[in-house]
């Protein structure tokens, strides 16, 4: 989880929302992403959706068995759907997002029926570091 805050604190210093994803595989870090969507002009480019493209293109498949999701922030209905499709086997997070989770708030993608994967879920990881820099990030926008 240390390195997904060290990608969420890159992320705040591009004044993109800090939120930071890495993936592991058999215990070694695979791929590290951060939210772009402003850098990227992209609604889509969320750490999660960016880390596993990476990961997938560094294992040469779509699908992402075996794999571990470490992330600051609860995921939200498109990351959580995403992460159902790639397979993942596990998904830590630090903060849950009361207000666009999706995992243990709000749509609940994987508790679904038309969700087939159902990843390990695994929360409160480093949760107070996690939301102090995201109440300090939305503290200096206003």
């Amino acid at each position: 989880m240390q390195e997904a805050l060290k990608q969420a604190k890159i992320a705040f210093e591009k004044d993109e929302v800090p939120v930071g994803a890495v993936i592991v595989e058999n215990g070694k870090i695979i791929a590290t992403s951060h939210n772009q969507n402003l850098i990227l002009k992209d609604p889509t480019a969320h750490a999660e959706i960016l880390v596993m493209r990476e990961a997938a293109k560094i294992k040469d498949s779509a699908r992402l068995d075996g794999c571990d999701l470490y992330v600051t922030l609860e995921p939200c209905a498109m990351c959580a759907s995403a992460i159902a499709l790639a397979r993942i086997r596990r998904v830590y997070y630090a903060a849950s997002d009361i207000k666009f989770g999706a995992v243990e708030n709000g749509a609940r993608i994987f508790s679904s029926t038309s969700c087939h994967h159902k990843p390990e879920i695994y929360s409160g990881i480093s949760e107070e570091e996690s939301k102090e820099l995201m109440q300090s990030f939305f503290r200096n926008k206003r």
